[in-house]
């Protein structure tokens, strides 16, 4: 007489169990079919799409740094693109915007903004981001908003400190132009996509 014995699950279907279908380890572009067309379209659509975002600008009065929809652009397209894609869209952004491609904030190019900084920032916080989308992290409302909350954070480590140096200011002004002025927006900003992309994966395992 045999007794059956019930195979240990992969890791594949305890990420699915978790994800409610869709196993974790995927972002939201593997949901796409495979190809090196898919991720070069990726890559570009990324850059196009932080760039269209960062001309959504709004001046704020004693700062070089206005605030723009760039910031959301960049944590979206990390985790929806991971952090491979991730990087390199944010790194396409970075040096067609220092070519002279006018889609940094406000239509400017080149790197000799003092807001350059949170360009630089934005490559490693799109990276940083789609790492832990890869994680799951964008599967519900809390570890995406850590996630996003994370990523901003990165953006002004680099971001500040670079508008210090590139402006003479020392670092309670910087702080105080650099950083201050949006944290509400920033925290609106991580709300909606607190909102969109657990909600996304929602849908998509119905």
């Amino acid at each position: 007489m045999s007794t059956a014995v019930a195979a240990p699950a992969l890791p594949q279907d305890l990420g699915s169990a978790r994800s409610g279908g869709t196993p974790i380890g995927q972002v939201l572009a593997d949901l796409l079919p495979a190809s090196r067309v898919r991720d070069l379209a990726l890559v570009v659509g990324g850059a196009a799409f932080t760039g269209l975002a960062a001309q959504i600008a709004v001046p704020v009065p004693g700062s070089p740094v206005p605030v723009t929809g760039q910031t959301l652009a960049v944590l979206l397209v990390g985790t929806a693109l991971g952090a491979g894609r991730g990087f390199l869209s944010l790194a396409l952004y970075a040096l067609a915007g220092i070519a002279g491609v006018p889609w940094f904030a406000e239509g400017t190019s080149g790197a000799a903004a003092p807001s350059f900084g949170y360009v630089l920032g934005m490559i490693l916080a799109a990276t940083v981001v789609g790492a832990l989308a890869r994680r799951g992290a964008d599967r519900d409302v809390w570890r995406t908003a850590g996630a996003m909350l994370l990523g901003e954070a990165i953006i002004y480590a680099i971001g500040v400190p670079y508008l210090a140096l590139a402006t003479g200011m020392s670092a309670s002004a910087a702080i105080a132009a650099g950083l201050t002025p949006f944290l509400i927006g920033d925290a609106l900003k991580a709300a909606l996509a607190m909102g969109a992309l657990p909600t996304a994966w929602k849908l998509i395992n119905r």
